[in-house]
């Protein structure tokens, strides 16, 4: 099963190049499932159907999924939010309020990958494509996992006990139910269904596709994500230059904006080498439906097989001796390398990761730290003990 995400900076195009690559795939006989982690779903739009809940056949072999947030709450999260509301209840606030309130902010965009995960385990999808959030979202999303499995496995054997050994003082003082074990349990199964989701994205058959427009700002807002998704784990296969205007019989306006994209069309091609560029030329017309869907991806992908496995290596590997964390167009001044008992704390502008050492490294002192052709080596001390 073929996985490919698809994020960019906000109305560069993402949801089109998404939901024409889909489109592309499904043509070519390959059991195609579409769907969006973006709260701002469009997707349906796209394709000039009606949005579902559940997959639907949007043309032969091609289905969209929309998730509906508030049935896969009660699914995924049940336990969780009905405490949360009952907490709310005993403060004093009315049920509707209460209901509102515990749909967390991003929520929705967690519960579309848990959805995800739920499709991929039922074997049906030769590939899935995934509409992404704009980048900024997508990459707190992507962080969420390993970041929340830190957390849980240094928190929840403490807080556990604590909790029942505090639960009769917080009933008497606080005067709120503390939660039960199903409400902790509850907990456990979403971090376990998120790290399986970061399996899932970070693994051989997945990567992600960056959508940008040949202009300054957002061609700036893609090296960073390249940076920041790199650290995080994920790989990308390829940038996807949208809307780019012909040269050909062009007037004095538009030739203004062919020289401009021209400039940074060439800086594109060269930040994101070895990255294919695949260009994509501005259309006359929105292409709305599977028919123009089709001709755009066939101008967006030519003779590639954009279904391949991706052909680039994973972002963190170890050795014996050394981690490798691959950071293209990271700049030297704004990372950062911290250790802290068995973790490497990572830091590229500003975004974070902390990565845990297998135990042959975690006795070992660091040798040293190089940043050198977009990849970051850190070397331990051979045979030496922390």
């Amino acid at each position: 099963m073929r996985i490919l995400l698809f994020t960019g900076k906000g109305g560069v195009g993402k949801t089109t190049a998404a939901a024409a690559t889909a489109t592309l795939a499904a043509g070519r006989g390959n059991k195609t499932l579409v769907v969006s982690t973006d709260t701002a779903h469009s997707l349906a739009d796209a394709l000039g159907v009606p949005p579902s809940s559940e997959p639907v056949e949007a043309a032969p072999g091609l289905h969209l999924q929309q998730v509906d947030t508030q049935r896969s709450l009660e699914r995924h999260w049940g336990e969780l939010r009905d405490y949360a509301g009952n907490v709310l209840a005993e403060l004093g606030l009315d049920e509707v309020t209460a209901e509102e309130i515990t749909v967390l902010p991003g929520a929705e965009e967690i519960l579309a990958l848990l959805e995800l995960r739920e499709q991929a385990r039922t074997g049906r999808w030769d590939v899935i494509v995934v509409d992404c959030a704009p980048t900024a979202e997508t990459l707190r999303l992507l962080a969420l996992p390993e970041a929340l499995d830190w957390h849980v496995n240094r928190l929840l054997p403490t807080g556990r006990r604590m909790l029942r050994a505090l639960s009769p003082v917080i009933r008497h003082v606080a005067k709120v139910s503390v939660p039960e074990g199903e409400v902790v349990s509850a907990g456990e199964r979403l971090h376990r269904g998120l790290l399986e989701v970061r399996a899932l994205l970070t693994g051989d058959d997945a990567s992600v596709r960056l959508v940008l427009t040949p202009e300054a700002v957002v061609v700036a807002e893609a090296r960073r994500t390249l940076t920041s998704l790199s650290l995080y784990g994920y790989r990308v296969d390829a940038v996807i230059a949208n809307r780019v205007f012909p040269a050909e019989g062009a007037d004095e306006w538009r030739l203004g904006w062919v020289e401009a994209q021209s400039r940074q069309l060439a800086a594109v091609h060269e930040s994101f080498a070895p990255l294919p560029v695949l260009t994509v030329p501005y259309l006359p017309a929105e292409p709305v439906g599977t028919a123009a869907l089709s001709d755009l991806a066939a101008r967006m992908y030519g003779d590639r097989d954009p279904f391949a496995r991706p052909g680039v290596e994973p972002p963190l590997t170890f050795t014996t001796d050394e981690l490798t964390l691959s950071l293209p167009l990271a700049d030297r001044d704004d990372l950062d390398l911290a250790r802290k008992g068995d973790d490497i704390i990572v830091t590229a502008g500003s975004y974070r990761r902390v990565i845990t050492l297998p135990a042959a490294l975690a006795r070992r002192e660091i040798s040293s730290a190089v940043l050198r052709d977009g990849r970051l080596r850190v070397r331990f001390q051979a045979g030496g003990a922390k």
